[in-house]
């Protein structure tokens, strides 16, 4: 087993196969988790929302009796966008919609699994969860900070001002810091309900994203082009 945490992060196992869940609440609670589990999928939000604190981190089953993982997962994302979230799917073919291009998971793992990967995918989803709401610091003082409840943006304290979308790419970016993303993933986590628009779109808001930035650190490019493929994320060393 992997050595627990100092700190217990609490997960919610949404799986309809008792030997799985129980397989992986046993590795979890194991390594300093503490674990809840649900069966089916239309008490999941009830559950949620009758908790004074939330799970940090979901486990959630694609194909479950009743409300189905996909329609969970677009729930959760959107009534608590601190919750990260892992999809568990033996469906190959939706790999990409998991991956959050749609709907705003963290991370997908297909079945079958080892219950020391689903560990160790925990983890690392839960360091990026809190690396992207950790105020990011650079050497000469400066911090960049995003508030979720207000979907504000916060430089040095200062509102940036930011729209919706321009508030959702920063945050997609900031939560995999280097991590290059294309055009067409950025559009998928912009236009959730999947309307057709030009990839010069996602230049247009990039563009009024580092102008907004550029107001208040003139000097600094945190958000960088890569080109012929996208963007990504680059805090200052």
């Amino acid at each position: 087993m992997i050595a627990p945490d100092p700190a217990t992060d609490r997960v919610l196992i949404v799986e309809d196969e008792p030997k799985i869940a129980r397989l992986v609440a046993d590795y979890l609670e194991g390594s300093g988790f503490d674990c809840h589990h649900i069966d089916h999928g239309d008490k999941v939000l009830p559950w949620l929302e009758a908790q004074e604190a939330r799970p940090e981190l979901v486990l959630l089953d694609l194909m479950l009796p009743g409300t189905d993982g996909l329609t969970l997962c677009g729930e959760i994302r959107q009534r608590w966008p601190r919750v990260a979230i892992i999809m568990l799917t033996a469906r190959v073919e939706e790999v990409d919609r998991l991956l959050g291009l749609e709907l705003g998971a963290d991370d997908y793992i297909c079945k079958p699994f080892s219950p020391r990967e689903v560990v160790a995918r925990a983890r690392a989803v839960l360091r990026r969860s809190r690396a992207a709401e950790a105020p990011e610091t650079a050497g000469n003082g400066n911090t960049l900070s995003l508030d979720e409840d207000g979907w504000r943006a916060l430089a040095d304290g200062q509102d940036l001002g930011l729209t919706a979308v321009e508030f959702q790419l920063l945050r997609v970016m900031m939560q995999s810091p280097g991590r290059i993303f294309s055009r067409e993933q950025l559009m998928d986590h912009m236009y959730r309900d999947h309307r057709i628009v030009s990839e010069r779109t996602v230049d247009s808001h990039i563009k009024k994203l580092r102008k907004k930035i550029a107001e208040v650190w003139p000097e600094r490019e945190i958000i960088r082009s890569v080109y012929g493929v996208g963007y990504k994320y680059q805090p200052e060393e």
